[in-house]
């Protein structure tokens, strides 16, 4: 399905970025990571671009065609947190903040949708049930989240009318390090009974840019183990 495809996947260097790029690779697609960090993964192409800078990536998107032709799915994966008390978040760490997280949804979905010609056409933007639910002290974040889940329907809407369609994932929580600085009760405190992994959501990608899903458009797909879904008393 998605061999010679031409996939893009921000923010791809680590984490749930190169796992999404990994699983899509496997695939035989295509895949182009951009990242400000070098990205290394065997058969992924890396582009450098600065996905908060409108410039960088209309530059970056139209070379992207002029190499391969049209682009097919778009994977909004880059992002930044900074939980800071509200008191000290300045202009600086705010804007650093929105611009990679919530700005590069805008301007890499714009510019690939320039390029989505082809059969397939498909955007995932990750957001994160921080856009649902909060603790102290994770404003910056929040905001930038929660704009996600509403720039998803709204560019859904748009770019119907050129059969595009946008869906995001919300993780809760996905460990991207050592599994072995788990604790039990971490496990324990989810439905699913274990920790989000990479993975999870490298395969929820697969899944919603399938074309057989094409009646699956403007949607978030929770992926928690639960947590959002739980409620909690303390005994």
């Amino acid at each position: 399905m998605l061999k010679n495809k031409i996939i893009v996947v921000t923010g791809a260097a680590q984490g749930i970025g190169k796992s999404i790029a990994e699983h899509f690779a496997a695939q035989h697609a295509t895949v182009i990571a951009l990242d400000i960090e070098e990205v290394k993964i065997d058969g992924v192409e890396f582009r450098s671009c600065n996905v908060g800078n409108f410039n960088e990536v209309i530059e970056t998107f139209a070379s992207i065609n002029k190499d391969h032709g049209a682009i097919h799915i778009l994977i909004n994966n880059a992002g930044i947190s900074e939980f800071k008390s509200i008191w000290e978040v300045d202009e600086k760490e705010w804007d650093r903040v929105l611009d990679t997280n919530l700005k590069s949804v805008f301007i890499c979905s714009r510019e690939a949708a320039r390029f989505m010609t082809d059969d397939i056409r498909s955007i995932v933007n990750m957001t994160s049930t921080r856009a649902f639910m909060s603790e102290p002290n994770t404003e910056t974040y929040s905001a930038s989240k929660g704009g996600i889940y509403a720039l998803t329907h709204s560019l859904a809407a748009t770019l119907s009318e050129n059969s595009i369609r946008v869906n995001s994932i919300a993780p809760g929580w996905i460990h991207t390090g050592d599994e072995k600085d788990l604790r039990s009760i971490d496990h324990q405190q989810h439905w699913s009974g274990r920790v989000g992994k990479v993975d999870d959501i490298a395969r929820a990608c697969l899944f919603l840019c399938d074309p057989k899903n094409d009646f699956i458009t403007g949607e978030c797909l929770k992926i928690d183990g639960g947590m959002t879904r739980k409620m909690i008393y303390e005994h």
